[in-house]
């Protein structure tokens, strides 16, 4: 059969935008913080891996099935000499890890040292489970060609494991193994039920059985005198069919499929980069915002005269810089200033908040701060919701890179408010200015 050179140079593209795209998710993570970078340590070392892996053109063939299914075998049998325990008892491989297959005979085009890698990974069933199924579904990402292993009709477990690899959209061969436990005719009847099961999942064509550690067979030998003595022996492996499927898919596919893989790793890869950096971010900001809003409603509530509301605004200010660099920004005081203006000023923030602390403010200065008791819970919590608001407002401003995405200050501040619990934040913040106030000697005695 004639290669088909617009398929080639497809395949090409396909590989070169599979590079483009890994290579991007790790220019990505360099815009990352250090507490992100710390999160994602795993991510980095896994893109790296793939990032190696498709400069070398190295295939991996990822093998799963339940403990005593035959996996250590196959491997031996596939590489033809033992690199792997076979263990009756099964559960042995309590780690993934993978051996190259050096026999195969397989080059990837355009990889003169290309490598076929066999993978093995811990029983699906195995008892204590949990980290080793993390390790087995990680495996399978990174996966190219996925061999699941079975002895017989496949079990729940078997299928439910089954149902999950299909899910990541990797090519699977089902290999049915042992089949010199069965007759002929069992077999065939096994197998047509099995084809059934799998109904859409696999494609019967991708059904193939395998012996990959017979049992030993009793021989009658005849001696040259006439007598007869039995021996026990072990036919060799029989795995031909699922060496020619393999070798048959990498010759059609193999550029495609590492390409395919690649890209849907860095795509997986790239979401989880997008979706932590968010989660952290907000967490962070919020953080900063309540500690802000608490912060302000004490200093608001306790600073003579008008210096509350003097520290009121340059709170806000230190909160919309410390923000801004939360999300990768870095905003000056006098940015900062602004933005808090522009977002008081869009929706009357302010009318809560700054008029109560004018109103408290001259009280303070009238009474010499004898006042303070009487204005400071109002007082305080206004100026705290009222820094609550400006918060989430910057905290949107900067999670769409510095603007107000599709609406306006006016649009966002005024959906923040209708969607805001506002009797729960300014009892929030009251129950912490009564805590302080119960701790302030001060405080009470200019209330006796």
């Amino acid at each position: 059969m004639k290669p088909n050179p617009d398929k080639a140079k497809h395949a090409d593209r396909q590989f070169q935008e599979a590079v483009d795209s890994v290579q991007a998710t790790l220019e990505r993570l360099k815009g990352c913080s250090v507490r992100e970078r710390q999160e994602l340590k795993t991510d980095i070392v896994q893109l790296n891996e793939m990032y190696d892996k498709i400069s070398q053109g190295r295939v991996e063939i990822v093998i799963f099935g339940e403990i005593s299914t035959g996996k250590s075998a196959i491997i031996n049998a596939l590489v033809g000499k033992h690199v792997a325990e076979v263990d009756v008892q099964g559960g042995w491989t309590q780690e993934v890890w993978g051996t190259h297959w050096q026999g195969a005979g397989h080059v990837i085009s355009g990889f003169e040292n290309s490598e076929l890698v066999l993978v093995d990974t811990p029983g699906i069933n195995e008892v204590d489970g949990k980290r080793r199924a993390e390790l087995a579904e990680t495996t399978a990402r990174q996966a190219d060609l996925i061999l699941f292993l079975t002895d017989s009709d496949l079990n729940e477990t078997e299928f439910a494991a089954l149902v999950e690899l299909a899910a990541l959209q990797k090519p699977i061969i089902l290999v049915f193994n042992k089949k010199d436990l069965y007759s002929k005719e069992d077999l065939r009847s096994l197998l047509q039920v099995l084809k059934q099961r799998l109904g859409d999942l696999i494609s019967p064509e991708l059904v193939v059985t395998t012996a990959a550690d017979p049992r030993a067979i009793e021989y009658l030998i005849e001696s040259p005198e006439g007598g007869e003595h039995s021996e026990w022996r072990k036919p060799i492996p029989d795995v031909d069919e699922l060496k020619s499927l393999i070798l048959k898919t990498l010759d059609h596919e193999g550029l495609g499929l590492i390409a395919l893989n690649a890209a849907m790793f860095a795509a997986d890869k790239s979401d989880r980069i997008a979706a932590l950096r968010v989660q952290m971010r907000n967490r962070q900001a919020t953080q900063v915002i309540w500690t802000t809003a608490g912060t302000k409603s004490l200093v608001v509530a306790f600073a003579p005269g008008v210096i509350d509301i003097m520290s009121g605004v340059a709170i806000d200010a230190l909160m919309i810089v410390t923000l801004s660099k939360v999300y990768g920004l870095n905003f000056s005081i006098a940015q900062a200033r602004n933005l808090a203006k522009a977002i008081g000023k869009a929706a009357g923030v302010f009318a809560l908040g700054e008029i109560t602390s004018w109103g408290a403010s001259a009280l303070k200065l009238a009474t010499a701060q004898l006042g303070v008791v009487l204005t400071a819970i109002p007082q305080g919590a206004a100026a705290g919701f009222s820094s609550y608001i400006i918060g989430q407002a910057a905290k949107h401003y900067f999670e769409h890179g510095g603007s107000w995405g599709s609406g306006s200050a006016k649009t966002v501040v005024a959906d923040l408010l209708k969607n805001t619990d506002k009797d729960s934040v300014l009892s929030h913040l009251k129950d912490e200015i009564r805590e302080k106030l119960n701790r302030n000697r001060h405080a009470q005695d200019s209330a006796e």
